[in-house]
């Protein structure tokens, strides 16, 4: 073990395997196929909704959802919801009349997260929503093809270097950057104010 500056550092390195995986271009094939898989998902899911007044007016078909989630059976069956936190948070939206306007929320959401990821267009950025969205079908007791969904967004979060290499990311990362790494374009201006 090494220390710097009074604090312990330990030399742990990814698994060979693993680096090249996540973070190597000539994987970008496997991440183009997961990445479009993700987004025609997400795609076609916001796009069924828009012709739906349920989804894009009222509200009323994510207010059936909710509802339906946060129903308690009789005994011996178990509520879909697992958690009493989510039903809370979910039976407050409900009273709050929230789902008029989250509704736009959701088939808007799936629609730009399912263009992104199709595009390559911030593709770490889109798969952490999407993923966000698949945690939160999945803890109101709806399991479908979230769980496959949450699992493809994680390892899409993970190659994020490279899972938008063949899409707008291999031209937009370099020039935009990271909050923790200015790209070109913000590079440029750095230097303008020093």
């Amino acid at each position: 073990m090494s220390s710097t500056s009074g604090s312990a550092s330990v030399g742990f390195r990814d698994p060979p395997f693993a680096n090249s995986l996540f973070n190597n271009p000539k994987w970008a094939w496997l991440w183009v196929i997961a990445r479009l898989y993700v987004g025609y998902s997400w795609l076609t899911s916001g796009l069924g909704k828009l012709s739906n007044p349920a989804w894009t007016q009222t509200g009323e078909a994510l207010k059936g959802f909710w509802e339906r989630a946060v129903a308690i059976p009789d005994a011996p069956a178990r509520p879909l919801i697992a958690f009493d936190w989510y039903r809370g948070f979910l039976q407050a939206m409900i009273d709050a009349q929230a789902y008029t306007w989250f509704s736009k929320l959701v088939y808007i959401g799936e629609i730009v997260i399912g263009v992104a990821l199709i595009l390559g267009l911030f593709t770490g950025i889109a798969a952490f929503l999407g993923g966000f969205m698949n945690w939160n079908f999945m803890m109101a007791g709806s399991a479908s093809t979230n769980p496959v969904l949450f699992t493809l967004s994680i390892l899409l979060i993970l190659a994020w270097k490279t899972a938008g290499w063949w899409g707008l990311d291999r031209f937009v990362l370099p020039a935009l950057g990271t909050p923790w790494q200015p790209g070109k374009v913000f590079q440029g201006k750095k230097l303008e104010n020093t």
